[in-house]
This record gives structure tokens, C-alpha cells and sequence, in this order.
């Protein structure tokens, strides 16, 4: 299958992102919607033979809403202008690193990991690479991994973390704020009829970082061991 519907009617969207005219073509969000979650319904199964790990069935678990809460933002735009589905232990809201599906004309990307980790979770992944340094490292330095990740992505601290000694060699390990990896695929990437081989290509390679972030952060969780 392929996701031109869905590719067809964000496009259109973003050009309309008003209320009017989402009521007047609601029936392109439903076909649109249902193809998105169609693949994720395919992908899921698939995905669990790379990552047993995974406890989610349907795509209404990982598939977020296209609907935003405007309430305190300043862009009062009422829908988002993409589809996004994370697929991790627990779903879509799961603290545990996952693999994440973002579909938005001329903007999209597959990858995944621990996006904002927070508090303990966050702690729990730094203090993880310090204790096994050359595990991480060994993981995200194979060329294989490199070739489509190049760098773990976000926002890093200017300094050492609390809690941990400012002089250590691998510092700059544990600096992010986020442990994710992205990479962007263009429109054309949808159109072919084997994005699931595609997809699926990416995230086997992505596997050993989520499986070694999944081991911090279960460590926060131990009952979900």
C-alpha cells in the first residue's frame, strides 16, 4: 500500500487549517485517517518481530490526534498538519523509547527513541550511558547506524548534568535533553507500495539504541521488566 491519500489531503490542509473547511471536507480526513491507520495496522506486527518487546495490537494506541490544543498557544490553528504515530511499550504516551511514523508533505521522517524524558527517566538513561559508555558508543559509532542516523537529535545542555563529574571524557554522551534519532524521507518516499519494507529497514536498525534505552528506563518502572 501506499499513503497518497493521506500525503494528499494534509497538503490540502495546511493551505485550509480552518474549521470551515475541515467540516466541508470531512470525508477526505476519514479516507485519509483510515489509510494512515490501515498501514500502522500493518506495520505493528511487523514491528514486533524486530522488537518482541512491543505490548500494543492497534494503530488507535500509538496514532496520535490531529486535533491541537490551542488553549495557551499563540498559533490558534485548530488541526496539526501531519499524521504521527509512536510505537512503543504502553502506546503512545509511554515513557519508554519507541519508533515514531511522521507523515507531513515535505516534512516527513522515521525514527524514534526517548523524546523529553523526564526526571527520573531522563537520569535514568544518562546514568546508563556512564555505567556502559562503550555499549552506547558501540551502538550509534556502527556504520550501519551512522548511515541513517548520523546524530542523536535534539537539544543539549551547555554544561555537565548534575550529578555527574564534569571532567569525564564522554560528557558530551550524556548532554542531550532528548535520546532520538530522525531520518527524513520526501514526499515520493509514500507513493512506492513497499514503505513497510522500508520503514521496517529503518527501524531494525534503530532496535539495539531503543532496546538499550528501554533497559535505563525500565529500571525507573521495575515491574514492567
Amino acid at each position: 500500500m501506499n499513503l497518497v491519500a493521506s500525503l494528499d489531503f494534509l497538503a490540502q490542509l495546511n493551505k485550509n487549517n480552518n474549521r470551515e473547511w475541515f467540516q466541508a471536507n470531512k470525508a477526505l480526513y476519514q479516507e485519509a485517517k483510515a489509510e494512515f491507520e490501515t498501514y500502522i495496522n500493518i506495520l505493528i506486527p511487523r514491528l514486533k518481530e524486530i522488537d518482541p518487546d512491543l505490548d500494543i495490537f492497534h494503530a488507535r494506541e500509538c496514532v496520535f490526534r490531529l486535533f491541537r490544543d490551542v488553549r495557551f498557544a499563540k498559533d490558534k490553528s485548530p488541526f496539526k498538519t501531519n499524521f504521527g504515530a509512536f510505537m512503543a511499550r504502553g502506546g503512545r504516551k509511554s515513557p519508554y523509547a519507541g519508533y515514531y511514523i511522521h507523515l507531513q508533505p515535505g516534512n516527513s521522517f522515521i525514527g524514534g527513541g526517548s523524546y523529553m524524558p523526564q526526571g527520573a527517566y531522563l537520569k535514568a538513561i544518562r546514568t546508563e550511558i556512564y555505567e556502559h559508555s562503550e555499549t552506547y558508543k558501540k551502538i550509534i559509532s556502527k556504520p550501519a547506524f551512522k548511515q541513517v542516523f548520523p546524530e542523536i537529535y535534539g537539544e543539549k545542555l551547555k554544561s555537565a548534568p548534575r550529578d555527574f563529574p564534569k571532567d569525564w571524557p564522554d560528557i558530551d554522551l550524556i548532554r542531550n535533553k532528548h535520546f532520538t534519532v530522525t531520518q527524513a524521507v520526501d514526499d515520493a518516499f509514500w507513493h512506492s507500495g513497499d514503505i513497510h519494507e522500508k520503514v521496517l529497514k529503518v527501524f531494525k536498525v534503530q532496535y539495539p539504541l531503543n532496546q538499550f534505552l528501554n533497559e535505563a528506563l525500565s529500571r525507573v518502572n521495575p515491574r514492567d521488566r
